[in-house]
């Protein structure tokens, strides 16, 4: 069962490791927040050089964040495997060392949250 983050985190956190694929390049190792709260998917900056893909300045999605302040994302579009299942979408953004798994991905799937075994798994 993956574990929860102990060391990125002061309270441990749910992540998942995904791949990402574009334009015939595959990016393994990726890691995600796992955030019921999020409407959408972030991916990290730091992806993007490593799959070729370039941001579209005319799509830029406007967000709030939990804390009331509101901002623009870029996005990209690109496939997303998770759990043996490929997501293709767009994503938004994120100039943080991980990304945001969120419920545009969470809710195509049953995952368990085990907070006091610090794990998840996926619900069969």
């Amino acid at each position: 069962m993956p574990r929860y983050d102990c060391e990125q985190f002061d309270t441990p956190a749910p992540m998942a490791v995904v791949e990402l694929r574009a334009r015939g390049n595959r990016l393994s190792g990726v890691s995600l927040l796992i955030d019921s709260g999020s409407d959408a998917t972030f991916l990290p900056a730091s992806c993007l050089g490593q799959l070729g893909l370039k941001v579209d300045p005319e799509r830029r999605y406007a967000v709030g964040a939990f804390d009331g302040t509101r901002s623009e994302c870029d996005s990209v579009q690109c496939d997303l495997v998770f759990l043996g299942r490929i997501f293709r979408g767009v994503y938004l953004i994120l100039e943080a060392a991980y990304g945001i798994l969120g419920r545009d991905v969470l809710n195509e799937l049953s995952l368990v949250l085990d907070g006091p075994g610090l794990n998840w798994r996926e619900s069969p």
